[in-house]
């Protein structure tokens, strides 16, 4: 192999130099601009009306930027102090029960939501529950 820049190689270099083209740098990450397909909110500590807020906003966010899928930590509701008032529900006081009932009757949210895993809210095994959402047009 030769050192030699050709014509040819010295034309193409300076063509380049002569051009506004700008090159993607190799060394900079683009991971940033993929997108997340899955995120968790976990509302474990909340209150009813603080948690059917936060869950609000975070549907609606994560529709905007293309998140298709939400796994919502609510707890098992074992620990919840509802047990101890007869005047509230067992069970939707507790959040497990709450906010996929607050979803499903918020027509707004339910334009962007595709299904509710309504199996994992009814499984007393289970602190969460999926929420698989549409793609925005």
């Amino acid at each position: 192999m030769t050192n030699r820049l050709t014509d040819k190689d010295k034309k193409d270099w300076q063509d380049f130099l002569n051009s506004s083209e700008k090159l993607q740098s190799k060394d900079i990450d683009q991971s940033y601009k993929r997108k997340i397909l899955e995120k968790s909110i976990d509302l474990h500590g909340y209150k009813l009306e603080e948690a059917n807020k936060e869950i609000s906003k975070f549907i609606e966010n994560c529709y905007l930027n293309g998140v298709k899928k939400i796994n919502v930590i609510t707890g098992k509701g074992m620990r919840s102090k509802n047990l101890d008032d007869p005047y509230q529900s067992s069970d939707l006081s507790i959040l497990k029960h709450s906010i996929p009932e607050f979803i499903k009757n918020n027509s707004e949210l339910m334009k962007k939501i595709i299904k509710i895993d309504l199996e994992s809210v009814n499984s007393p095994a289970k602190g969460s529950f999926e929420i698989l959402l549409k793609s925005t047009k």
